[in-house]
């Protein structure tokens, strides 16, 4: 039976705010990334979080954001390397710390919005991300886009010695370069429950997925993410477990029988 894993942003509530359905989402899930209160989140939502995580089986990561809640993390800030280096491992440090409290262990880190996309683009971005995570917790699985795009974190992860696991977005359009959509373009964010499972499905079972202009693009992911804070998600997290099941596909959280590649 194939398998692949299917990850959800969650914890992204801060304070009295609410965001996300995070106790329905977490029972079609296998892994959940848990922001760590720089885009979102705060040490509330980060320990009920992981609680919510370690009840469901759900493997536990760490969502580290650039510093802007207000933009929740998906606004380019002009931040060094050193920077960049300093503030995932201040985040990956917190959550692992309610990891530690709760008994339970992070098992990976998942850079957020601008950040993973800088990462996509910027060398150095890619190599200060992951010299946080390998300084940190070495024994982390480490993210990165699957694709041309993710060609950077790969690298950098290779010479770091970590683990990787390549992720895509059956709920968001890609550019037939193989890069997310731009949020702001029209069609960036796909809701149908349908048609999201049925890019899920293509990913795990083909490995591609079709662009926003009908170019079929080669996505070798081992995992594949849902936002939490799309309307729909717990439709579209129901809609791909069951059809991947129905089809054959087993999800199971990410580990390196599919696809965490120790170098």
């Amino acid at each position: 039976m194939r398998e692949i894993d299917l990850n959800c942003d969650m914890g992204e509530s801060f304070g009295a705010y609410t965001l996300g359905l995070d106790e329905q989402v977490i029972k079609y899930i296998s892994s959940a990334n848990v922001a760590c209160g720089w885009h979102a989140g705060d040490p509330t939502v980060m320990d009920r979080t992981v609680r919510l995580a370690a009840a469901h089986g759900v493997g536990i990561g760490a969502h580290p954001g650039l510093p802007d809640l207000m933009g929740f993390g998906r606004r380019q800030m002009d931040c060094t390397p050193t920077e960049i280096r300093n503030y995932v491992i201040y985040q990956i440090g917190a959550l692992k710390a309610f990891c530690t409290a709760n008994g339970v262990k992070m098992r990976h880190v998942k850079p957020h919005g601008a950040l993973h996309l800088a990462a996509a683009e910027n060398k150095e971005v890619a190599k200060a991300i992951v010299e946080a995570v390998a300084n940190v917790g070495p024994e982390l699985m480490c993210l990165a886009l699957a694709g041309p795009k993710g060609e950077f974190m790969n690298e950098a992860c290779s010479k770091a010695g970590l683990q990787v696991v390549r992720e895509a977005f059956p709920d968001r359009s890609y550019t037939a370069e193989g890069m997310l959509t731009p949020r702001r373009s029209p069609g960036a964010v796909l809701s149908d429950p349908t048609e999201v499972a049925a890019r899920a499905l293509m990913i795990a079972k083909e490995s591609r997925i079709k662009a926003y202009d009908g170019t079929l693009i080669s996505l070798d992911a081992q995992t594949i993410c849902v936002h939490g804070d799309n309307p729909t998600a717990v439709d579209l997290v129901r809609g791909i477990h069951l059809l991947l099941e129905s089809e054959g596909v087993a999800i199971r959280p990410m580990r390196l029988s599919i696809g965490a590649e120790k170098p």
